[in-house]
């Protein structure tokens, strides 16, 4: 049976930024890339990570495949965490995270979460995103990538235009809750296939984090790619294509 693909996408961003990929991942897959809720076409749902797990459950119902493998960038590694807190994952045959850690506010305890961060500094920035969206709409995107050009087809002005066209209000709510989600709790007991994926350049979170999810579920096993940021799907599309194939391949039919 061709293998399902269930992409879902970061934060401010829709479910074209894997058209690329998915046309270098090629036949024998079936891939699908939703808008998620509060974003671009799914405008109108909640914009929440309970909505996403919602929406991923619906996804999954209606895939022929019935134990789809699911990649998850940044917020939609988030969503997918929540749908298998809230789910199980019988229904999935894999799982794939991009770049995000199960809880993002750094405390003492807790050196994983957004880089070079404080708890009054993710509270600074949310104050902002509040005050001045346009003006953090620039950080956004430029942090999204190692370099200040962005990924090949797709720069950094693309991805600000991508985050502009959003409902800044829908983006403060989901911003929130991905502030509150803790996930933490749900990594030592997901015991299915799991490739956890950073970029080694990335401005976004540390290593650790993706780190800590590898030494914590028990069937998890990490993948780095060494020039990529935030986005390796975007920064290293051929790499980040042929780990998929790769990981499905060894996933049980």
């Amino acid at each position: 049976m061709t293998r399902s693909i269930l992409f879902l996408h970061g934060w401010t961003m829709r479910g074209a930024v894997f058209d690329r990929l998915i046309a270098r991942i090629g036949p024998g897959f079936d891939c699908h890339a939703p808008d998620m809720p509060g974003h671009a076409g799914a405008a109108h749902l909640p914009p929440t990570l309970d909505a996403c797990a919602e929406m991923i459950g619906e996804a999954l119902n209606a895939l022929p495949d019935r134990k789809p493998l699911v990649v998850g960038w940044s917020m939609g590694a988030a969503a997918a965490w929540r749908y298998l807190a809230r789910h199980g994952s019988a229904g999935i045959g894999g799982l794939v995270t991009v770049d995000m850690s199960t809880h993002i506010v750094p405390a003492a305890d807790w050196p994983h979460g957004l880089k070079g961060q404080t708890a009054e500094s993710v509270a600074q920035s949310t104050r902002r995103f509040r005050t001045d969206w346009d003006g953090a709409t620039h950080g956004i995107a430029a942090t999204m990538f190692a370099t200040p050009e962005g990924a090949p087809g797709f720069s950094r002005e693309d991805a600000r235009s991508v985050i502009l066209s959003q409902d800044p209000e829908k983006m403060r709510t989901m911003w929130d809750d991905l502030v509150a989600m803790d996930a933490r709790a749900l990594a030592p007991d997901l015991n299915l296939p799991w490739l956890v994926c950073s970029g080694a350049k990335s401005r976004v979170y540390p290593a650790s984090a993706s780190d800590w999810i590898a030494q914590t579920a028990p069937n998890a096993k990490r993948h780095v790619f060494a020039a990529s940021g935030h986005s390796p799907h975007l920064e290293e599309e051929e790499a980040f294509a042929q780990a998929i194939i790769d990981f499905a391949a060894g996933l049980n039919a």
